[in-house]
């Protein structure tokens, strides 16, 4: 889909994935929640000691991306009116902004969401499978891919040229297959 083609493209409101510069994430959501853009950095909390003493910091999950929801014209004056280094991640097969469904959006955080004992990270380039639903268990409603990792059938939620969420060990009986995917 060409963005410049297409009528009121522009003004529709959608996902798009961004890098930016190492450590500011936390100031850039910070301006985002500021001007009321939706968005959606996920974070871990880990614990951290120094000089002896423990604390707890929130780390980026994925350092350097941000998910920004809103137009295509307002995502790309944020860079300027916010002063932060902001590069949307483009589809490379049509050389034009990647813009993520809602659906995976809205699988990807409830995953995130959950303990991040319970999913994986793993390179943009995971082999491609039968298309499934999780049916039953606490990732219920969640579309991917079916794929064996170590021997363990996952389910990968796939964000085009960004990164893939694998699902730990999936049953069966907790799957099934889609013949029309949304993805």
């Amino acid at each position: 889909m060409n963005v410049y083609d297409m009528d009121g493209l522009e003004e529709s409101v959608h996902w798009y994935a961004a890098r930016v510069r190492p450590q500011t994430e936390d100031k850039i959501k910070d301006y985002l929640e500021a001007i009321n853009i939706e968005h959606f950095i996920p974070f871990k909390t880990i614990t951290v000691e120094y000089k002896g003493k423990k604390r707890k910091e929130e780390k980026p999950l994925i350092p350097r991306i941000i998910f920004v929801r809103t137009t295509y014209s307002k995502a790309f004056s944020l860079p300027h009116e916010s002063g932060y280094r902001i590069s949307y991640i483009r589809n490379l097969g049509a050389k034009e902004i990647q813009i993520i469904p809602d659906k995976q959006m809205e699988d990807c955080r409830f995953i995130f969401n959950l303990s991040d004992k319970l999913f994986n990270i793993c390179g943009a380039n995971v082999q491609l499978g039968d298309k499934v639903r999780v049916i039953r268990g606490p990732f219920t409603g969640i579309e991917g891919e079916l794929v064996c990792i170590k021997g363990h059938k996952r389910v990968i939620v796939r964000l085009e040229g960004i990164f893939s969420l694998a699902i730990h060990y999936i049953p069966d009986e907790y799957l099934e297959k889609i013949e029309d995917p949304q993805l």
